[in-house]
């Protein structure tokens, strides 16, 4: 038994039919390299069967949590079902990009069971007329709830239910794991008790703490050229209270394209590509309706805190980077140096400070009164001109960047998903794997009713980035030709 962090119960709370709290990885797998070109159901679940126990996330549920007023606890589930956690889907034919895409939107709107275990997998076959992906090829949408993993252990899980070599099952384990019985009210209510008695005191040493450190990063991150501090009063369509209805769609962009772009375009990194990309899209979509703020947009950036990355890291380690997007730039160049030129800065403020303090905060409060606040917090937002933490969110993790397998089939892409919130419409989850990385965007439907059309926006504010660079490329060359 384990009991959550405050940061991880407050995931918790944040959860109801409209904003389901889950995190979802979605791979593509190609199973030509399998003898006879198919997986069977039955050896997907096997290999999830035997790969449970590298992560204690697969078999533990919720107990206790004193009505809000502690957190709650993991336990082992005595009853734990794995077939009730795997499914098996089909995309009705022709099996095309939008209908897969229409199916995304539709599991990732559901919640999951809080009463077992936080995760489900789908299996979906049929993905027979998707340009780019081998006929026969199937997915596997994974979703995790908030509470249990962010970004980077959610994708060492993945890593961790696949093999590094094709073959069709993994070696059998011998697997010890018990159950075991909730815990008890007595316990329950004693151990809230006794941890919110230490709450006063954490806060005091806490906030002894955190009040040098904000002076310190803001003296460390000053800008000597100039001050720049963009408007979080600004909102959007994006920024306002959402529904449970959700649409999906994904820009799929090779990896090494991306990489030429970072290093033509001076010193940028590939985030900085991410963020002027999305930028420009937002431009874009938001000029086409004559919504554009005057005033440029932020994107919000979870930033991984652990000292360590390793497949037994679990729960939510992270803190919350904001970027100006520089939205109302319209040369691409000059808005990816201007994006990072923001970066740097928020990095430095963040170093500065220490990347554990939003933990440290969150450890001083109730749950429940940390919900309350939130939840209030976002209804003045709403209403008001209050500012925001930002307009919307760009999540960029890592996936594999080797060769993985499950069943005999190859992972051919790696896509996510992301949580919703209101006043926060608007997800991008970036993920790199086998030679591509994708932005995939989740937004409330109402809010976007076209997201095919913002998915050409990125295609436009991406392909306007490649040409720059490939402009650049081709001057640098012509004047080393002439200095030789």
């Amino acid at each position: 038994m384990e009991q959550l962090t405050e940061m991880d119960s407050n995931f918790l709370l944040q959860e109801s039919a409209r904003t389901p709290m889950h995190i979802s990885p979605v791979l593509i797998y190609d199973p030509s390299g399998r003898k006879d070109g198919r997986v069977r159901f039955k050896e997907i679940l096997t290999a999830f069967q035997r790969n449970l126990h590298k992560s204690r996330i697969f078999r533990r549920k919720l107990a206790g949590g004193a009505l809000g007023w502690d957190a709650p606890y993991w336990v082992e589930d005595e009853h734990f079902d794995l077939e009730f956690h795997v499914r098996h889907i089909a995309l009705p034919k022709p099996g095309d990009w939008r209908q897969f895409c229409i199916l995304l939107a539709r599991l990732q709107a559901r919640g999951l069971d809080m009463k077992r275990p936080l995760w489900e997998a789908y299996v979906i076959e049929g993905l027979n007329k998707v340009e780019g992906i081998p006929e026969n090829s199937f997915a596997i949408m994974l979703k995790v709830h908030h509470a249990a993993i962010d970004g980077i252990s959610g994708a060492e899980i993945v890593t961790a239910i696949h093999s590094l070599t094709d073959e069709v099952l993994p070696p059998e384990v011998d697997d010890n794991w018990q159950g075991e019985p909730d815990p008890s009210e007595l316990y329950i209510w004693s151990r809230a008790y006794l941890n919110n008695l230490q709450r006063p005191l954490k806060f005091v040493k806490t906030i002894s703490h955190l009040v040098p450190a904000i002076i310190r990063a803001e003296r460390e991150s000053a800008d000597p050229v100039e001050e720049r501090r963009p408007s979080l009063t600004a909102k959007t369509r994006f920024n306002a209270r959402i529904s449970s209805a959700r649409v999906v769609d994904a820009l799929i962009m090779d990896l090494d394209e991306v990489k030429f772009i970072r290093k033509a375009l001076g010193n940028v990194t590939i985030n900085d590509v991410i963020v002027c990309t999305v930028g420009g899209a937002l431009r874009k979509y938001l000029q086409s309706k004559g919504e554009l703020p005057q005033d440029s947009l932020i994107a919000g950036a979870p930033i991984n805190v652990r000292a360590e990355r390793n497949s037994e890291s679990s729960g939510n380690q992270i803190s919350l980077m904001t970027i100006d997007m520089a939205t109302g730039i319209a040369d691409p160049v000059e808005r990816l140096q201007s994006i990072h030129h923001s970066a740097q800065q928020s990095k430095a403020f963040s170093s500065a400070l220490g990347g554990s303090i939003m933990m440290d905060v969150t450890e001083t409060l109730i749950p429940q009164v940390m919900g309350w606040s939130l939840r209030a917090a976002m209804a003045a937002a709403s209403r008001t001109a209050r500012p925001m933490p930002a307009h919307v969110m760009i999540s960029n993790v890592p996936g594999p960047q080797f060769p993985i397998y499950l069943a005999g089939a190859k992972v051919s892409l790696v896509m996510g998903m992301g949580p919703l919130l209101d006043m926060m419409g608007l997800f991008h989850a970036v993920l790199s794997g086998a030679g591509q990385i994708s932005i995939t965007f989740i937004s409330c439907r109402e809010m976007m009713p076209d997201p095919q059309f913002y998915k050409s926006c990125l295609d436009d504010a991406y392909h306007e980035l490649y040409t720059a660079a490939k402009k650049a490329s081709r001057r640098r060359k012509k004047s080393r030709g002439r200095k030789k």
